[in-house]
């Protein structure tokens, strides 16, 4: 197999070559609450999220819904557990240039396994594999949980031995991180004696990196003088400005801050006029110190 492309017999029994997954650069566009998508593939340690299937784009006699987890154990892809369940894991590693592809090929894997079987590797995601957006409702809502640890890798069964020593090394590296009420896709998280907050916008990436700009150049995309924009990474085609906040403060602390922040923003976004000279010099700024993660 060719590092550009697999092979296949076509019906005549000729080998064709099937072409890799297209690049995406908004992989999770089209599905619900994109933004969390983000989040979930990105920056999020432990979380969980129910997806349901759409009815007739699966195999017959799939589940109805199946489970989207950040990680899993063994840094598998999927699992299907003995009593049929399945999770997919959002931070397993992409195979193409296309996320959602490659979460479609762990899905339709997991689907096609054995109840108990293990899933070690994926087969290469092509053009022809299915996209997520077509494999999940996506009229159903996408509501995020996350969770201090793995402790739903195991469903609350009791461990012992290796495997219990497994799972609180794991849970001893997740980064303390928890939702901000009140504004959608915004996580405070504690790295080290740092903490931060992180807020996916929901607008395309250029879109945001406008109206940040409109804020920055005049001193508004700050929460306040304590609590101050470091500067924002790219990720799934969508933009994710960082603040150092107090080390010592709680999520709660920041709720009032971050909600009057969204509200600045979303002014900014919806401007027109042309950027000024200043915003100009701030847009700049801000794409200089931009990363794009993964």
């Amino acid at each position: 197999m060719g590092k550009a492309s697999r092979r296949k017999k076509d019906t005549q029994g000729k080998t064709t070559k099937v072409a890799p997954a297209p690049y995406v650069a908004r992989p999770f566009e089209g599905l619900p609450g994109e933004p969390d998508w983000v989040a979930a593939y990105e920056i999020l340690p432990a979380a969980t999220a129910v997806l349901t299937l759409k009815a007739g784009a699966v195999p017959e006699g799939s589940p109805a819904t199946v489970t989207l987890a950040s990680v899993l154990p063994m840094a598998r892809p999927a699992l299907r557990r003995q009593d049929g369940e399945i999770l997919i894991a959002s931070q397993s590693g992409s195979s193409s240039s296309d996320p959602s592809r490659d979460l479609a090929q762990a899905l339709l894997t997991a689907l096609a396994t054995e109840p108990g079987a293990p899933i070690p590797q994926l087969p290469r995601t092509t053009v022809e594999t299915p996209r997520l957006q077509e494999l999940i409702d996506t009229d159903a809502p996408f509501e995020i949980t996350v969770h201090e640890g793995f402790d739903f890798w195991v469903d609350g069964r009791e461990l012992t031995g290796e495997a219990a020593a497994s799972l609180e090394q794991a849970n001893g590296s997740v980064v303390p991180t928890s939702p901000i009420a009140g504004t959608p896709s915004t996580y405070w998280c504690r790295i080290g004696e740092r903490t931060y907050i992180r807020h996916v916008l929901a607008d395309d990436e250029d879109t945001a990196t406008t109206a940040l700009a409109r804020l920055h150049a005049k001193g508004a995309a700050h929460l306040d003088d304590e609590r101050r924009l470091l500067g924002a990474f790219r990720a799934g085609g969508l933009l994710v400005p960082v603040w150092e906040v107090p080390a010592d403060s709680e999520p709660s602390e920041h709720e009032g801050a971050v909600a009057d922040f969204a509200e600045r923003y979303t002014s900014a976004a919806a401007a027109t006029d042309e950027l000024t000279a200043e915003e100009r010099r701030a847009r700049s700024g801000l794409l200089s110190r931009q990363v794009t993660l993964r």
